[in-house]
C-alpha cells in the first residue's frame, strides 16, 4: 500500500484504466473470434456466397473493435494498423475465392 497520496491516487487510477482495458479488449478477442470463424467456413471447399457476405460484416466489425481499441489507447497505434492489415489479407483472399 502507498504511503504518499499522489501514489494511492495512481494506483486507483491504474485499477480503473486496467478494468476498461481489459473490457476492451475482450470485445475486441470476441470480434476476432467471430471473424476468423467466418473466414475458416468460407475457407471450406463448397462454401457459398453467403460465407464471404459474412466474412466482409466480420471484417467491418473487427476493425471498428480495433480502431476504438487504438483511439482509446488500449492498443499502440502500429498494433492496430498491422492486425487490420492481416485482416484485410484475410479477408480479400476470401473474396478472391468466392
Amino acid at each position: 500500500m502507498p504511503n504518499i497520496k499522489s501514489a494511492a491516487k495512481r494506483m486507483r487510477q491504474n485499477v480503473k484504466r486496467t478494468a476498461r482495458n481489459r473490457v476492451r479488449k475482450e470485445k475486441l478477442k470476441k470480434a476476432l473470434k467471430t471473424f476468423k470463424a467466418a473466414v475458416r467456413k468460407a475457407d471450406a471447399p463448397g462454401a457459398d456466397s453467403g460465407a464471404a457476405k459474412a466474412v466482409a460484416d466480420g471484417l467491418k466489425v473487427v476493425t471498428k473493435a480495433i480502431d476504438r481499441a487504438g483511439t482509446k489507447g488500449t492498443l499502440h497505434k502500429n498494433a492496430v494498423n498491422r492486425r487490420k492489415s492481416r485482416l484485410a489479407k484475410a479477408a480479400n483472399r476470401v473474396a478472391k475465392k468466392a
